[in-house]
């Protein structure tokens, strides 16, 4: 029966069952999705063990990297056998102190004196034994041998944060920290700051202040300063500078590279400038695949080709980018604007000119809008692709995060890359001012 037929009563309730019908639908969608949603959610809480991932965190590690970003930790080591003791900065041989000098918290001599923070005391006596006195504790002493370490105790529980056993005593308080194993005890006191960043103990200018380098560099040693510090053989401030110059060198000819093979390849996928749909077709396809496939999939891929270097990464991301630089350049050329191009071409110009005064003004402003937020976008990703090419500050980054001895130096390059990127983003947006809008940047 048609709704002409109808009653007016019928139709009104056959409207009515519609509209029911209608929101009873709706409403089932509206509670599936969120409880599909939560079923994920639950799903993941599951598969990931999120319940147990209290008990595997290990909050003293995480607390010790932090402390180690922003300070550093100099070495008091004693040869249990020889019973020669030195000091060093992050116990690297680079930052250790000269025979017979130690910072002003040593005492060197037959019995060596370490003294800690808050009143903590650490004596190395002749005779090869240790004492540490900790205040509201008491003292522990504890004589290594070919036994082991015997340590003695103040009468109670032990507390949790002396861990003792037959071949080894490890002392951890607010102060620092001692380790007695048969052949070593060694003392590690916390400092805030990053030592040795200027200058290394063996060089001349090494403790002087702003003050007293700024009279040497005015009698003629500024070429020596900047020496000194330019090649710190433990920052190694020359090969930070060099590693930003090729992670900012990778970017940049990944980024405008990509720019430049892609522009002629969307012509090639554009409706109104290519008029044989197999030719855009393949062209559009492999636009995908080059985007489809991940700059760190093809930078594994491209390392296993030419080696590990800076210029496997460059390729990498210039790879990566045709793909996106050629779907985006050729959605903008599908979308010019043809009166423009129509009324070159009936002054007669020849097809390149009708490109060159038709087309590229219109699109020029776009395509450098894209490639400069790439470009900074690809100075972040440089990064990560460093990291596997073996080349930028990603590969001193990773270095220092595996071996996880100095965690300031961590501090120190992630530090440097996000002024990098900061540079790089107000680098682009000054850019974009000065081609595109035509105005001072400020």
């Amino acid at each position: 029966m048609s709704t002409a037929t109808l009653t007016p009563a019928a139709t009104t309730a056959r409207l009515i069952r519609d509209t029911d019908a209608l929101f009873a639908r709706k409403r089932v969608v509206a509670l599936a999705v969120p409880a599909l949603i939560l079923a994920y959610f639950a799903y993941i809480f599951i598969a990931f063990d999120i319940a147990g991932l209290r008990d595997r965190a290990s909050l003293d590690n995480a607390m010790t990297l932090v402390n180690d970003s922003y300070s550093y930790k100099t070495h008091v080591a004693r040869d249990n056998r020889s019973g020669e003791v030195s000091i060093s900065i992050e116990g690297e041989r680079k930052g250790a102190y000269p025979d017979g000098m130690s910072p002003d918290w040593v005492t060197l001599g037959d019995d060596t004196v370490i003294t800690l923070p808050k009143g903590h005391e650490v004596l190395f006596l002749a005779d090869g034994s240790v004492r540490y006195d900790i205040p509201g504790y008491g003292l522990v002493t504890a004589t290594p041998g070919r036994s082991g370490v015997n340590a003695v105790l103040p009468d109670g529980d032990v507390p949790n944060w002396i861990n003792a056993s037959k071949n080894r005593l490890a002392i951890k308080t607010e102060a620092g920290r001692l380790t007695i194993t048969r052949n070593r005890t060694e003392v590690f006191r916390y400092t805030m700051g990053w030592e040795l960043f200027f200058f290394t103990l063996d060089s001349p200018y090494h403790g002087l202040g702003p003050v007293a380098l700024a009279q040497r560099a005015a009698n003629g040693e500024a070429g020596a300063i900047w020496s000194d510090f330019w090649n710190n053989r433990m920052w190694q401030h020359h090969q930070v500078a060099w590693a930003i110059f090729e992670t900012i060198l990778m970017a940049f000819l990944g980024t405008f590279g990509a720019a430049i093979v892609a522009l002629p390849l969307a012509l090639l996928a554009a409706r109104n400038f290519a008029p044989f749909v197999w030719v855009r077709m393949v062209t559009r396809r492999v636009f995908d695949f080059f985007r489809g496939v991940d700059a760190l999939i093809w930078t594994i891929v491209l390392a296993r080709a030419f080696g590990p270097g800076p210029l496997t990464g460059a390729l990498a991301i210039l790879i990566t980018d045709t793909g996106s630089f050629g779907k985006m350049f050729s959605e903008t050329l599908e979308n010019v604007d043809g009166k423009q191009i129509e009324g070159i071409r009936s002054t007669g110009a020849k097809p390149l000119q009708t490109y060159r005064f038709g087309v590229l003004p219109q699109i020029t402003p776009i395509f450098l809008s894209q490639v400069l937020y790439y470009l900074e976008s690809n100075t972040r990703s440089a990064t990560i692709i460093g990291a596997i090419t073996g080349g930028g500050i990603g590969l001193l980054l990773t270095q220092a995060m595996i071996t996880q001895k100095d965690w300031e130096e961590v501090a120190y390059y992630i530090t440097l890359i996000i002024l990098m990127v900061m540079l790089m983003d107000w680098f682009s947006g000054w850019l974009r001012k000065r081609l595109i809008g035509g105005q001072d940047a400020h």
